[in-house]
């Protein structure tokens, strides 16, 4: 069994997290048994945020009776003091707690710290202090911004995207950590869905061990093949390493993380899927991109303002009208029978 300890805090799990923000899209009675399956199977870590609709009630029923077994993170996009209470009540109750293990200020443009002027670390230190809060964390997919809340000393947890398709200077991140006693939590360690091979997923997350990865999971079959990985975990072989190979390959350079920060689109584009369908026409069962409904969604590609909200929003500075553009006009050779994709 792979175990972690995230820095400071002096939490140890598994390393495998559960990442709830897919369950908003699970029934509540199935999330419900999805969740408690993670925890009798073995998981102890479970990550949400305030804007992840349902998921906090979902986890709050789920946990209930067995909190004191579990550690749970979830976060505020609040942007003042007064939302961040607001959020961080809600939370509490929605969670059925009165505390949250680590509470996060979730992907802010900048590095909240005293007197900024916003309240925010004020608040969430006070929050601290009445034990409503036991450790203190960011989540952020700006480096820059990664880089200043590491290096602040303010902050006891870093979550950031880390998965095996990372760059040279995503891997400083998890350095730059280490070097801090700051735990870091790997989100998007599935790359959206870009990665197909939880084994290889697993394997390169094992390669750090300062490093917990938080796994999204909606389906019962996804949830299995994380548990089979705490008594059993992958680790690197040749056949995985040249399986990442691969998918570096064909990965590498500009592509649409599916983050949603883009979101939403004055035009209605659903664009944290339709910047990224060629790659999905051709990693997952194509017949189920094909529909009436996607072929709806992706023909909004051409309502297209080009107002570039979606660029300046963007955290890796993708061009994402002319991915966009790109990305349609090979679905439609998809749907023409002009290319293949199997």
């Amino acid at each position: 069994m792979d175990m972690v300890t995230l820095g400071s805090t002096g939490i140890t799990v598994n390393k495998n997290g559960f990442g709830a923000l897919p369950v908003q899209r699970v029934g509540r009675e199935d999330a419900v048994t999805l969740i408690r399956k993670a925890y009798q199977g073995g998981i102890r870590f479970f990550d949400t945020a305030r804007w992840y609709s349902d998921s906090e009630e979902k986890l709050g029923e789920a946990l209930e009776g067995i909190r004191e077994d579990v550690y749970i993170a979830t976060k505020t996009g609040a942007q003042n003091a007064e939302d961040f209470w607001k959020d961080l009540e809600t939370s509490l109750a929605k969670l059925r707690t009165d505390y949250i293990d680590i509470y996060q200020f979730h992907n802010p443009s900048f590095c909240p710290k005293p007197g900024d002027g916003t309240g925010l670390y004020e608040a969430i230190t006070e929050a601290k202090a009445q034990g409503k809060v036991r450790h203190i964390g960011i989540t952020n997919h700006r480096l820059a911004v990664a880089k200043e809340a590491i290096e602040s000393g303010l902050y006891e947890t870093m979550q950031f995207p880390f998965c095996y398709l990372a760059t040279d200077k995503d891997m400083e991140i998890v350095e730059m950590c280490r070097e801090h006693n700051m735990g870091f939590i790997a989100m998007k360690a599935l790359s959206g869905g870009l990665i197909t091979d939880s084994r290889a997923a697993y394997a390169f997350e094992a390669q750090f061990d300062n490093v917990l990865p938080i796994w999204g999971v909606q389906r019962e079959s996804e949830l299995d093949e994380f548990l089979s990985y705490i008594e059993e975990p992958p680790t690197m072989t040749p056949e995985i390493e040249a399986l990442i190979a691969h998918d570096k390959e064909q990965l590498s350079g500009d592509f649409c993380r599916g983050c949603g920060y883009c979101m939403p689109c004055p035009a209605g584009i659903e664009i944290n899927n339709c910047a990224r369908m060629s790659l999905m026409l051709r990693r997952a069962p194509s017949a189920s991109w094909l529909t009436p409904e996607w072929q709806k969604k992706m023909a909004k590609i051409e309502d297209c303002l080009h107002c570039n909200q979606c660029m300046s929003k963007c955290p890796y500075g993708l061009q994402t009208p002319d991915l966009l553009a790109k990305n349609y006009e090979d679905y439609r050779k998809v749907l023409a029978g002009e290319v293949s994709v199997g």
